[in-house]
């Protein structure tokens, strides 16, 4: 499985931004997705999560209410929009996915597939 993400960029404080991220390779083994981000200096941590169904999706507090992740194209592609964007939010966005029914947001290795990153600037 190799999952490309795409979408990142620089903008203003409360502007928007979509990421993508595509999986191919064996995708149909693949149940839950997500986003993780990290800043320098700073460990990776978990932002979002989808099952493979996709009604189903968990949300750091942090971006709870201004990020929305949602999956398309048989389950084989994952976005996030980014709302509301703050200079926080700033930082290199990586999808994952893994066999798993959920995301492993406690130990981010632990998940089988990374994307390559992405990167998200946010100015004032």
């Amino acid at each position: 499985v190799q999952l490309q993400a795409s979408g990142g960029g620089s903008v203003q404080a409360a502007e928007s931004l979509r990421l993508s991220c595509a999986a191919s390779g064996r995708a149909s083994s693949i149940y839950a997705m997500g986003w993780f981000r990290q800043a320098p200096g700073e460990e990776r941590e978990w932002v979002a999560s989808i099952d493979r169904s996709g009604h189903n999706e968990y949300y750091a507090d942090s971006v709870k209410g201004r990020f929305t992740i949602s999956r398309a194209n048989a389950g084989n592609t994952v976005y996030l929009q980014m709302s509301s964007l703050k200079p926080e939010d700033t930082a290199v966005y990586y999808c994952a996915a893994t066999h798993s029914a959920s995301i492993n947001v406690v130990n981010p290795f632990f998940n089988e597939y990374w994307g390559q990153g992405t990167e998200v600037t946010v100015s004032s």
